[in-house]
């Protein structure tokens, strides 16, 4: 063994320093860019084509844009903007429906889903009180039950949207106008 040479046993056993009389050109750097590997990259190598799903990428890219009015009548799942700011125009929503035995009323505030107000025939104060739980006189308690509490919840105004073929008729109209009378606007 030369006595110019001498090992380097810090954190890397293959370190060596450079002794006066060595022969091998070995060289300590303890810097952290040393650690990193060496890529060799040539600037004459092109790189690899960008491979796309669709043949003619243009088309894809310019689907981006704008739709045109054409192209929105062949999607139809694509909602208007009536559509999407009517829950925010029109937060409380009148839901009713009519059993066989029973009328149920909710109010719903559209965004949340939560319930603000509840009427039904069910309930036991009206089950027991009422003669008949079906018929008109039935639809006007109820009426003016939703009216009550949604004032209560400071619910002075709300929109009642009809089903496709369902008419503002009969028991229906009645729960309506009773409410209207009792104080809530409908818009």
């Amino acid at each position: 063994m030369e006595i110019g040479r001498m090992v380097c046993s810090l954190s890397n056993p293959s370190l060596q320093l450079k002794g006066p009389k060595s022969k091998s050109s070995f060289s300590l750097s303890l810097a952290w860019s040393s650690s990193l590997p060496k890529l060799h990259l040539s600037p004459t190598v092109p790189p690899p084509p960008i491979r796309h799903r669709h043949k003619d990428f243009r088309v894809l890219a310019a689907a981006w844009t704008r739709r045109s009015r054409g192209e929105l009548a062949k999607k139809p799942n694509r909602k208007s903007w009536k559509q999407r700011t009517d829950m925010y125009m029109r937060p409380f929503l009148l839901n009713v429906f009519f059993s066989k035995r029973f009328i149920h009323a909710k109010v719903m505030h559209r965004n949340t889903s939560k319930v603000i107000s509840v009427a039904s025939t069910n309930n036991k104060d009206l089950r027991f009180t009422l003669p008949s739980l079906t018929d008109d006189n039935a639809c006007r308690v109820v009426g003016n039950l939703i009216a009550q509490r949604s004032m209560e919840a400071d619910v002075y105004a709300m929109s009642f949207e009809p089903q496709k073929n369902q008419r503002i008729e009969g028991k229906l109209g009645i729960l309506l106008d009773t409410i209207k009378e009792s104080g809530i606007i409908f818009y």
